[in-house]
């Protein structure tokens, strides 16, 4: 078979995982709450007197779940991809299968179509749903086939990128960090072009016709409509979205055949004995560095003995009173392809910059929801760059076997846990420093009064703080690197996707935002189980049972606020919450470190 034993492995045992029908019902559950709670606000506030209020309805609620669905298959397509090939290298097991009679096909599309399965069930499981718009009128079986097919070329593409560059990438933060700054520069670079940053027409076709056939956003847009918008210069491809649909294919096959034919030059790396060279000898400087300046017990004692001497008369650098910070600010932890990622970084912050100067040069109102389009991805994309950074920093040290030696050290869990903290926000101070940048600049130029900047500098650093704590939170609570990953990023991602959701629905459906706390209760209360299950499933206590429940509560309050211009509500609200969240995790991870990675050290 062309698949190969890999991805029958996982159909096979996939059926035998409980958390597969959690997942897919969780999916259905939430895309029937989005429904009624649209329903609610709708009829809560306004009139349905006929069949035509009703056809309205489901447009515009066809016009939301497509575009939530395509972000949601997007994003988890690329990373679980990415994620499943990393812990393959983490873990040292891909060598392994390289040393199978596996073809470099079986091997790629095994893995490729293994770690998508899971979004392809669910799209499944949703096309029901997606059903029920027809019977409420204004959309055709033809617009949700449109969708639907717009959405399994986005998955394929996207899975391909991220397996293509986890097996390129020796590191998981290098593979999950290029997966996705590649993907918002895709949708960067096509987004500028529907806007006509670089001319209205290319060969005869116009740009928004070229960025609906290279951009899924795009294209999964065109496809909601009950028009097709078909164009006669593009000849058999007829529509945009039919050109989406070859491109999409073509990218597929272009990125996996890169991948079957490199994937044993590849792997194993040919950095990969150097820097274990690198990794040892800065092992033993570490410990010689301690025992130099008085640090001793097990770090020390046991290894310094066996030390040549040859070793012990090189000069040593002098390792700092916390060793995990020396290492994470000290040493290329996470390899010297890191640079890469703040240069690709550095291009979309420059984009970002652009945009935002030509709007307040031509006197768009940056700060409304509508202006704020190249502000908001930037904001979203450099948190869940931090979060990637928080996380894999706790899974690469388990899934090479070196927390297991962390709990035998004389270190602490404060000096753990803070010393993460610290390399996190060391490696990832271009992510956090460029959008906070970029606020100051409205400031200067009279867009953002000086009370908004404080309020948004306030807020942002909240953020960062919480999703750095959450990823070290999942990193420490989860064994599989996989689901730890993919919870850390699923929950910030899910956070800011259910938070443009909720603003999209009460702009859409009502304008009386005051009154929508009943018909989001649902919602909320659904944000809440979500929330609690991520963070306190394994490890449940009062305080995180207290903050999942009240970060969705609030975050509605910081949504309604800020639509009706109390900002000052939605600064102490968002900054209190997501405090509150940030301690009820940092607690349990200093003061019950060792029960929650499953060692036994004993603190006495």
């Amino acid at each position: 078979m062309l698949i190969g034993p890999v991805f029958s492995r996982e159909v096979a045992i996939a059926p035998q995982r409980t958390r597969t029908y959690v997942a897919r019902a969780a999916y259905v559950l939430a895309l029937l709450v989005l429904i009624s709670t649209a329903w609610l606000a709708l009829t809560g506030t306004q009139l349905v007197r006929d069949v035509g209020d009703l056809a309205r309805f489901g447009t515009i609620l066809f016009q939301i779940l497509a575009p939530l669905q395509l972000a949601l298959a997007v994003f988890f397509s690329a990373m679980l991809a990415a994620s499943a090939v990393a812990k393959e290298k983490d873990r040292r097991t891909l060598v392994l299968l390289l040393l199978t009679n596996l073809s470099n096909s079986e091997l790629v599309l095994g893995k490729l179509f293994a770690s998508v399965l899971h979004v392809l069930v669910m799209l499944a499981a949703a096309l029901p749903v997606f059903m029920l718009s027809v019977l409420l009128g204004g959309v055709s079986f033809g617009q949700i086939a449109r969708v639907f097919a717009v959405t399994l070329a986005s998955v394929l593409v996207c899975g391909s990128l991220g397996s293509t560059l986890a097996l390129w990438r020796e590191k998981t933060f290098q593979a999950l960090a290029m997966t996705v700054l590649l993907l918002v520069l895709w949708l960067a670079i096509w987004e500028l072009v529907t806007f006509g940053a670089f001319g209205k027409n290319w060969g005869g076709l116009a740009c928004r016709t070229w960025a609906a056939g290279f951009s899924p956003w795009q294209a999964v847009l065109g496809a909601t409509r009950p028009c097709a918008g078909a164009d006669p210069a593009l000849g058999p491809l007829a529509t945009p979205v039919n050109l989406f649909l070859v491109v999409a294919v073509l990218g597929s096959v272009a990125l996996n055949g890169l991948a079957v034919a490199m994937v044993r030059v590849w792997n194993p790396s040919r950095e990969s004995r150097p820097v274990q060279r690198e990794e040892d000898a800065a092992a033993q400087k570490s410990i010689l560095g301690d025992a130099e300046h008085g640090r001793t017990g097990l770090r020390t004692a046991p290894y310094a003995a066996t030390v040549p001497a040859s070793t012990r008369a090189v000069r040593t650098r002098r390792v700092w009173d916390n060793p995990i910070i020396w290492r994470e600010i000290r040493t290329w932890a996470y390899g010297r392809k890191i640079l890469v990622i703040r240069l690709a970084y550095l291009v979309l912050f420059g984009l970002a910059a652009g945009s935002t100067y030509w709007m307040v040069q031509s006197g768009q109102a940056v700060t409304h929801l509508g202006g704020a389009a190249a502000l908001v991805p930037l904001f979203l994309l450099s948190l869940v760059l931090v979060n990637a950074q928080a996380v894999t920093s706790m899974t690469s040290e388990r899934d090479s076997q070196a927390l297991d030696l962390l709990l035998v050290t004389d270190l602490t869990p404060k000096e753990i846990v803070f010393g993460k903290l610290g390399g996190v926000f060391y490696n990832t101070k271009e992510m956090v420093a460029g959008p906070m940048l970029l606020c100051v600049y409205l400031c200067l130029v009279g867009t953002l009064s000086l009370e908004n900047l404080t309020y948004l500098l306030g807020g942002l650093v909240v953020l960062y703080v919480f999703v750095a704590m959450l990823g070290i939170h999942c990193g420490i609570t989860y064994a599989n690197s996989g689901i730890a990953t993919g919870t850390s990023l699923g929950t910030v991602f899910f956070l800011f996707v259910g938070v443009a959701v909720c603003m999209r629905m009460m702009m859409a459906f009502s304008g009386s935002f005051q009154a929508q706390l009943q018909p989001f209760l649902a919602f909320m209360l659904g944000g809440g189980v979500g929330l609690y299950v991520a963070l306190g499933s394994r490890n449940p206590s009062t305080a995180i049972g207290l903050a999942s429940f009240l970060c969705p509560i609030a975050t509605f309050y910081a949504i309604t606020s800020f639509l009706i211009d109390y900002t000052l509500g939605v600064f102490l609200v968002t900054a209190t919450a997501y405090s509150f969240t940030t301690a009820a995790m940092m607690v349990p991870a200093i003061g019950e470190f060792d029960v929650a990675t499953g060692g036994t050290k004993d603190e006495g």
